[in-house]
């Protein structure tokens, strides 16, 4: 729109300050300052987030995860193990039953039975865990790694398991030596049975700790590569992570790019041993907002 002296109505450019024709002072332009936008803090930022919960539609969302309850599986073996140990004690006081009267196999039953009833119970409380993962009603994000990130996760698991398990086979074999060395020098007779039974038990911590890493490596590639995280829940490639312990809790996140782009999370958490520290690499695409998911971890 042309500028016009407000005088006279001559026509001026919208530079001049002055009117060409009548001289009367023009009113200086407006300078249109920009808007101020002010970036939202971090407390707002988790606010909205936990405002966007509310809109997610987790039944179209888990409708494409098809994750199964990885925790039932063992919740079912535990409670046959018990019902076969409780058969195997009410058979020792049977009269005409071949285990009457046998009660080393009570003893025996009675701690199987035990045993079987406390993992089903724990791994009972951590299916229902599990399960408000898979409904939805405790995701923060869920994604499924492709082939490479899958083979990426993979392969870290396996080289620090193997690491680790070196070592403990190191450590593991002095004290073995140590301890059957000191029977073998000292005591004159049954020299070769103790020789022999700490060799067996060498091999057979040899065996767990390298052949058990070939193991969850070959059971990972066969996983189904998806990737829930709650709050106090994950669930990452066929195995599930809980920090929701009394005194436990998450300790650290971050985003991460070695040894691949995603989310480093170190969570705590005590028991008998004092505290302790269990850390979580998980791989993610490069086009997830990583920055918002941490933000979520951290909001308590």
């Amino acid at each position: 729109m042309a500028k016009l002296c407000t005088n006279c109505g001559t026509q001026l450019a919208d530079d001049d300050l002055f009117c060409l024709n009548c001289g009367i002072k023009q009113p200086e332009p407006k300078i249109e300052e920009e808007p101020v936008v002010k970036q939202p803090s971090l407390e707002q930022k988790k606010e909205e987030l936990i405002s966007m919960e509310g809109n997610i539609d987790f039944q179209k969302i888990n409708r494409k995860l098809k994750v199964k309850n990885s925790q039932r599986k063992p919740v079912t073996v535990s409670l046959m193990i018990l019902l076969i140990a409780f058969v195997l004690v009410v058979l020792t006081f049977t009269e005409g039953s071949p285990l009457y009267g046998v009660f080393a196999v009570t003893l025996i039953g009675i701690f199987a039975a035990v045993t079987g009833l406390t993992v089903a119970l724990v791994f009972r409380s951590r299916a229902k865990k599990m399960d408000t993962l898979i409904s939805g009603e405790n995701v923060i994000a869920s994604w499924q790694l492709s082939y490479k990130q899958k083979s990426d996760y993979v392969d870290f698991l396996f080289k620090n398991e193997k690491s680790k398990n070196k070592a403990i086979l190191g450590i593991t074999t002095i004290l073995i030596v140590l301890v059957f060395g000191g029977f073998i020098l000292f005591i004159d007779e049954g020299k070769g049975a103790m020789f022999l039974v700490m060799l067996a038990l060498i091999a057979l911590v040899a065996f767990f700790a390298l052949v058990m890493p070939t193991y969850y490596r070959s059971k990972n590639k066969n996983s189904d590569g998806m990737v829930l995280l709650g709050q106090k829940y994950a669930y990452i490639n066929g195995f599930f992570h809980n920090w929701d312990f009394p005194l436990s809790g998450i300790q650290k996140v971050k985003i991460i790019e070695k040894p691949f782009h995603g989310l480093f999370i170190q969570y705590y958490y005590y028991d008998r041993t004092f505290k302790n520290t269990e850390e979580l690499n998980i791989p993610a695409p490069a086009e997830l907002d990583l920055k918002s998911v941490t933000v979520r971890l951290k909001t308590k």
